[in-house]
């Protein structure tokens, strides 16, 4: 797909998608209370705190239970996917290799969080998102941005939180089955409720698939994965809280030249005290693991890490300010086959967060302190200030630094081919943005400019001239620039949203783009209740991207088209088709090494049915 063509095509079909929602501005003073707090939503992720998404000063996305429900998943990434400011690359669909790039920063730049706890490879650095079954999860906030004054290492493009349901009111029973394309067969059920002040929910999954051919000729490549989830929460007398979950997902998935036997987990327990009728704190002791045992063409290797934290956080209300402040403890530790000269390493940290609003002024500004020893002191920061210039329209600016620090791979990892760099510095950034909201009962729509620098950035080299990557240097500097449009409403019936985004994301050094990353993007989604019915679909459009450093291997950009039906035809009861990428387009995000693509899984049909509410 040419530029120019790419871009006529985006033009016409984001004018398609906001021209509904021009119409829907006029006819705002009709809507209702539900419908403004789905437009604009709680956020938790921007500030440790709940507040709007015009309130939090920040570009964020929020995807909640029913845009969950409605798409019905099969990979979280899917929902990601040219949401404004984020592009996704993929070794294939099914449990292959993903890739989540937030504003152009790399995978490892990018903080997963679940419910509050961290998960990623301490080696790799980077989270395996493609072990994530979406029907364990009720929401999803993106958060855009640095946002290293809260989260530490690797807050560099932002942070996706992941949230699992709660459990409220009755005790609420759910069962779905359902397969499709592939083989595919996919398993739910959960349970969940409140009894007097303990809530809980418990839900197991599974999927199973045969898969495709990820790469022509190599042969069907499956994936299987069984997840189960429980969360427990009860309130005591005088506002205090106690609170245990532990989410495990586990499977086998293959790939070119072997497979992989892998675990993703978290466990964490809290408890939350009111000190007084302005100060509650809480305790968190947490721990993530990423474990993986591997089979290919060079022999089995075993890699497990763990991350274990305690993290002390602190809310003081003062009016109609708030302060967040507390200490942060965690320590990485890797195991396995693999020799590391270090198996593990110690990271401390100090934060504190001031929340002021001076309407139609506010101010947020936060600082953080992380000790870590590996590679030594980061001092981050975060200001941000705003301004209402009506009951609908505001305005924001923010500069923000962050660190992204080096993985176990990069500093320790030894082998007959590769070495690690243990002299490493970790990279720093500092990120500006500025933006406008405008915020109805029935519409937003949101603009955002942002540029993003990145000094001592990590890549790969060639020590010895050989043409063979074999250490790790901090040597180049990156430029990272662009422009997000992000909008919805909802008015008779009809649910829209749209986002379009340009990146900029250049090596400093080189000039060129970063590798694997489009700078192109358009998603629009539709979705309407008719009676028992739901219709729906959704529109995903990206230009070229490269597969290497010097972008002489372009990959072509593409659109995609899904197409959704529900239908409730009994009480509790329904059924839901999704049809992936009906017009059949090639989608390659990634390459091999050998030059052959990794393909997307093509036209795809999947039909489930549930039991329950939701």
């Amino acid at each position: 797909m040419t530029a120019s063509l790419f871009r006529r095509r985006a033009l016409a079909a984001f004018c398609l998608g906001v021209a509904p929602l021009a119409a829907a501005a006029a006819d705002s003073e009709d809507g209702n209370e539900e419908i403004e707090q789905r437009l604009n939503p709680m956020v938790i992720t921007a500030t440790l705190a709940p507040r709007t998404a015009d309130e939090s000063l920040a570009s964020v996305t929020v995807i909640d239970e029913a845009d969950l429900r409605r798409q019905d998943p099969t990979d979280i990434t899917d929902l990601l996917r040219a949401q404004p400011g984020v592009d996704v690359s993929s070794n294939g669909a099914f449990g292959k290799n993903t890739s989540v790039y937030l504003r152009g920063t790399g995978n490892n730049a990018t903080v997963m969080m679940i419910d509050g706890i961290r998960l990623r490879s301490a080696t790799t650095g980077a989270p395996a998102w493609q072990f994530l079954d979406p029907r364990m999860f009720q929401r999803v906030e993106i958060v855009r941005g640095p946002r290293g004054s809260l989260y530490g290492a690797d807050a560099v493009g932002g942070v996706v939180q992941l949230f699992t349901p709660e459990g409220e009111g009755e005790p609420t029973p759910r069962i779905a089955l359902g397969g499709g394309s592939f083989d595919t067969r996919r398993g739910s059920a959960s349970l969940s409720g409140r009894e007097g002040g303990t809530r809980y929910h418990v839900a197991a999954s599974r999927l199973d698939t045969d898969g495709y051919e990820i790469v022509d000729g190599e042969g069907e490549k499956g994936y299987d994965n069984t997840s189960g989830f429980v969360r427990l929460s009860h309130a005591l007398d005088g506002g205090a809280e106690l609170g245990v979950l532990v989410l495990r997902a586990r499977g086998n998935t293959e790939f070119v030249g072997g497979d992989t036997d892998y675990v993703q987990q978290v466990a964490g327990g809290y408890v939350a005290l009111p000190l007084s009728e302005a100060w509650t704190s809480r305790l968190t002791l947490s721990e993530a693991r990423d474990e993986s045992d591997n089979h290919d063409d060079f022999g089995n290797s075993v890699i497990d890490t763990l991350t274990h934290t305690v993290r002390w956080e602190n809310t003081v209300t003062l009016g109609s300010h708030e302060l967040v402040a507390g200490a942060e403890a965690s320590r990485d530790e890797v195991d396995g086959t693999v020799d590391y000269e270090e198996d593990r390493r110690d990271n401390g940290a100090v934060f504190a967060q001031a929340l002021m609003d001076f309407s139609p002024f506010s101010v947020q500004a936060g600082l953080r302190h992380d000790d870590n020893e590996a590679f030594g002191e980061e001092l981050t920061g975060q200001l941000a200030l705003g301004y209402a210039l009506d009951d609908h329209h505001s305005l924001r600016a923010s500069y923000g630094t962050a660190f992204r620090a080096p993985t176990f791979n990069e500093l320790y990892y030894r082998s007959a081919f590769f070495n690690g760099n243990p002299d490493l510095e970790a990279e720093e950034s500092q990120g500006l943005e500025v933006g406008i909201r405008g915020q109805f009962d029935r519409v937003f729509w949101d603009l955002a400019l942002f540029r993003n620098d990145v000094d001592n950035l990590i890549v790969n080299v060639d020590t010895d001239g050989d043409g063979f990557v074999d250490s790790t240097e901090n040597v180049e500097r990156a430029r990272i620039r662009g422009v997000e449009l992000g909008t919805g409403a909802e008015f008779d019936d009809w649910t829209l949203r749209a986002a379009l985004t340009y990146t900029d994301p250049e090596n400093r050094e080189t000039g060129k783009r970063l590798v694997r990353r489009a700078s192109r993007s358009l998603r629009f989604d539709a979705d309407r209740e008719l009676g028992d019915w739901t219709l729906g679909g959704s529109l995903v459009a990206q230009d070229h991207r490269y597969n290497d450093a010097a972008n002489e291997t372009r990959l072509s950009g593409f659109g995609t088209v899904d197409l959704r039906a529900g239908w409730r035809f009994a009480p509790l009861w329904s059924a839901r088709l999704t049809l992936e990428n009906v017009l059949d387009q090639d989608v390659v995000t990634a390459r091999t090494f050998g030059g052959r693509d990794f393909e997307d899984a093509g036209r795809a049909a999947f039909l489930s049915v549930s039991f329950g509410e939701g």
